[in-house]
């Protein structure tokens, strides 16, 4: 039996400056739907990716941000830093470590990402 990861779900203040936020960088608006005036259900995915974030209103309960980290993983470090960058992200500068490269940023609402590289994914 497979156990598959669809979707995380993110606490977020303002569901359009999320959904703002979340497009610019790169991720796919999947779905934008309120079936009651209490309940819009935003699901985005990264370019790529099996899995998705979820947000909206009456979707987390309980203030943000996010009590973990969530992890993209990307074939390129320095295209992805820059990328963030260009879209107005406040991303750090690549974090290289012995087992992988890494950058950090945080969404309007301090849910915290990391991207991740792994050179021995990639270089020969």
């Amino acid at each position: 039996m497979d156990w598959t990861l669809e979707v995380a779900f993110l606490p977020v203040t303002d569901v359009d400056r999320a959904k703002d936020f979340y497009t610019r960088i790169g991720f796919h608006p999947d779905h934008d739907q309120s079936p009651s005036d209490n309940i819009r259900f935003v699901q985005m995915t990264p370019l790529g990716s099996a899995c998705s974030i979820a947000f909206g209103k009456g979707i987390v309960d309980g203030a943000g941000p996010n009590v973990g980290t969530l992890m993209l993983c990307v074939s390129d470090i320095n295209a992805a830093r820059a990328q963030l960058i260009a879209a107005g992200v406040d991303a750090s500068e690549v974090d290289v470590q012995p087992w992988g490269h890494f950058v950090y940023f945080d969404d309007p609402d301090g849910n915290h990402w990391n991207v991740q590289y792994l050179p021995y994914r990639y270089e020969g």
